[in-house]
């Protein structure tokens, strides 16, 4: 309903015509342009309640205008699906369904194989259980371990906090820096940052120097077969040392923030660490009570530093039985290729598509996938020359 409001001075005739166009706001929220036009005025009012009885009311005729009407409701529907878009987003981000605040190299680089085998396996922690305790995934990791003894101990401490644990990876990283300025070797180097607004965190296999004084990356992959893999398989070896060079450069180049550890990673700077850590801290050389102090200390030790940027990525590839060396690959650094891709598997995370399957040519991947029985991917491709050989057979 329209309301108008007429000036109490004035007579029927020389009331000042209404506006020639208005919006409507319905219910539905939707704006309709209309047009009015005046025809007469009278003294009876309905809205007593709200005009005076003597001023004169105006009797008005409206007319919805449908050519603005339909650019209207085309825009505000627009609108409406966009605001519904972005509420989907948020429920559906992966992000936040599975309650990660960070996400890992290696969980990253598991979507160069197959993301929606990467999806199930964070669903039923029950199958990627079983899919871990495989004996050559534990023998990697054996392998691994041994590997890290031969340069330095492991040491276990108790944390109590999520802050606990970070300090633990600032704390290992101060440990290396001095080992690598002496131009020595390191394994198990963390890293960590913000890559494209997300929070990812990795382990360097190991960090070296060549006879060019080059600092070389090496990422230590062991196989049942006693031969390279295939490319399937090499793409995510190179997205995940690209990866690494990206954070740890990024340490280097002090691009990595205080407030990309505290904010980003949902830390808190003034709880007081645990008494191991802190003692392991001393141990060290490193006098701090609360984590915020070890970050500042962590960012003022990095300043100093004259550790270069990595100049070499490598893969090396071993057989698991013999320890032998199969052969390593050189791996070629094009950033810009690599936070292209980077940008297109975040979007899953960020929730701005659905995970994808693998494409037809590689099909031959389900065949050695733990969830191929409950794979809705797999369900509907196995349908699709099926339904394609229907259509040929009614034409």
């Amino acid at each position: 309903m329209l309301w108008g409001c007429v000036s109490k001075n004035s007579v029927a005739q020389q009331i000042t015509p209404l506006p020639l166009s208005y919006d409507i706001m319905l219910e539905t929220g939707v704006r309709f342009p209309v047009r009015v036009t005046v025809l007469r005025y009278t003294n009876k009012s309905p809205c007593a309640r709200l005009l005076t009885p003597h001023w004169p009311t105006p009797v008005i005729q409206v007319t919805f205008i449908a050519e603005g009407l339909e650019q209207r409701s085309l825009k505000t529907d627009e609108e409406r699906g966009e605001k519904r878009k972005k509420t989907v987003e948020v429920v559906r981000s992966p992000l936040l369904r599975f309650m990660k605040r960070h996400l890992s190299v290696t969980l990253l680089c598991e979507q160069t194989w197959c993301e929606l085998k990467l999806q199930y396996g964070i669903l039923p922690p029950q199958v990627r259980k079983t899919d871990k305790q495989r004996v050559e995934i534990q023998t990697g990791a054996s392998i691994h371990l041994a590997r890290e003894l031969e340069v330095h101990a492991v040491v276990p401490i108790n944390t109590h906090s999520r802050e606990d644990s970070f300090a633990i990876r600032l704390l290992n990283v101060l440990l290396m820096m001095p080992t690598l300025e002496s131009g020595q070797c390191v394994r198990e180097f963390p890293v960590f940052g913000v890559l494209e607004g997300v929070c990812v965190m990795g382990v360097i296999d190991e960090l070296s120097y060549n006879q060019k004084g080059e600092l070389v990356l090496n990422e230590l992959k062991t196989r049942r077969q006693d031969s390279l893999p295939g490319d399937a398989q090499a793409v995510g070896h190179c997205f995940q040392v690209g990866l690494y060079k990206l954070l740890f450069d990024a340490l280097i180049k002090s691009e990595v923030r205080r407030e990309h550890i505290v904010d980003h990673f949902k830390l808190r700077a003034s709880p007081a660490l645990g008494a191991e850590v802190q003692a392991h801290a001393a141990r060290i050389g490193i006098q701090v009570a609360t984590f915020g102090e070890l970050v500042d200390t962590f960012f003022m030790v990095l300043s100093c530093s004259d550790v270069p940027c990595i100049d070499l990525l490598q893969v090396e590839y071993r057989h698991q039985d013999s320890s032998s060396l199969i052969g390593t690959r050189v791996v070629p650094f094009d950033e810009a290729q690599l936070r292209a891709d980077l940008r297109g598997y975040l979007a899953y995370w960020t929730g701005q598509r659905e995970p994808r399957g693998v494409d037809i040519e590689e099909a031959w991947k389900c065949r050695m996938c733990p969830y191929q029985e409950i794979c809705d991917w797999r369900k509907n491709r196995s349908q699709a020359p099926e339904t394609l050989h229907t259509n040929k057979r009614i034409k």
